[in-house]
């Protein structure tokens, strides 16, 4: 590999490049699918928020008026169903396609939690079972029409992101960090991974960025101050928002699921989405 690599392995002309990932055909859909755009959304570990991202940017896309689907590819630790208060199964149709399960907003949503008997049933299997599931959520479920389908990640640079950088056509991902120096640096492999895919970094979302006292407006850096705008100018990608630890966020979601939330934290972002994925 040259040493001024730049990891845009679609634009490269090396033929014998280490860090060249094997190319595979993307999978082809359900036949009764028809879904305009696939948005990514990547984190390089667990726990800063990144299904909070994909859901509220259903939210709001569903919000503008465009048919949105999600894609829960975190087959061993499935969240989203939970996040939108749903407790129903999915199902199959005479044609043996799975149906997605609807939200009381119209979202159509797929997870394997939604598959189990029981929410807690853990899913013990290894790397290529889960890599099958997520290429089976994406050609027998029966998602219909789709302005917009996001597709919420595990963490990290395994197998299930290269699956769906691979064998999904993915139109851009979203970069979910947290203000602390040791997430920082794990998202950087995020970043490079999408590099060396070739997937287009649409932002960068800093969650948790700070706590604003509700008695005198001051903001707190319960994790550290931000480096959003330093890891987004080194790589030159938008930095598009910052939420905050706000208790009003959790209040909502946790009475009536993530589809009652009132803020406009990521508004940018969908408007982004909108006009340029």
């Amino acid at each position: 590999m040259s040493e001024e690599c730049s990891h845009a392995c679609g634009s490269c002309s090396s033929s014998d490049c280490g860090q060249r990932a094997p190319q595979i055909a993307i999978e082809k859909g359900n036949a009764n699918s028809h879904i305009k755009k696939v948005i990514g959304v990547v984190s390089g570990k667990g726990g800063v928020g990144k299904t909070l991202v994909t859901s509220m940017l259903a939210v709001i896309m569903k919000r503008r008026g465009f048919n949105v689907g999600v894609l829960d590819a975190d087959i061993t630790g499935p969240s989203i169903p939970k996040t939108f208060g749903i407790t129903d199964k999915a199902d199959c149709n005479a044609e043996g396609s799975i149906l997605p399960v609807i939200t009381k907003t119209g979202i159509r949503l797929m997870s394997v939690n939604l598959l189990l008997e029981n929410d807690t049933d853990p899913v013990v299997w290894r790397g290529p079972v889960i890599s099958g599931v997520v290429k089976q959520f994406w050609n027998e479920v029966e998602w219909g029409d789709l302005d917009y389908m996001f597709v919420d990640m595990p963490p990290g640079t395994g197998d299930v992101p290269l699956t769906v950088f691979q064998s999904l056509p993915v139109n851009g991902l979203v970069v979910v960090t947290s203000p602390q120096d040791l997430v920082s640096m794990i998202v950087e492999k995020a970043v490079k991974m999408a590099a060396m895919m070739n997937k287009p970094v649409l932002g960068i979302v800093e969650n948790m960025a700070y706590f604003q006292c509700p008695s005198c407006k001051e903001k707190h850096s319960i994790f550290g101050e931000s480096n959003i705008a330093s890891l987004a100018g080194f790589y030159n990608i938008r930095e598009m928002a910052q939420i905050p630890l706000d208790p009003k966020l959790s209040a909502e979601c946790d009475k009536d699921g993530i589809e009652s939330f009132s803020n406009d934290y990521l508004n940018l972002l969908a408007a982004y989405i909108e006009q340029n994925a």
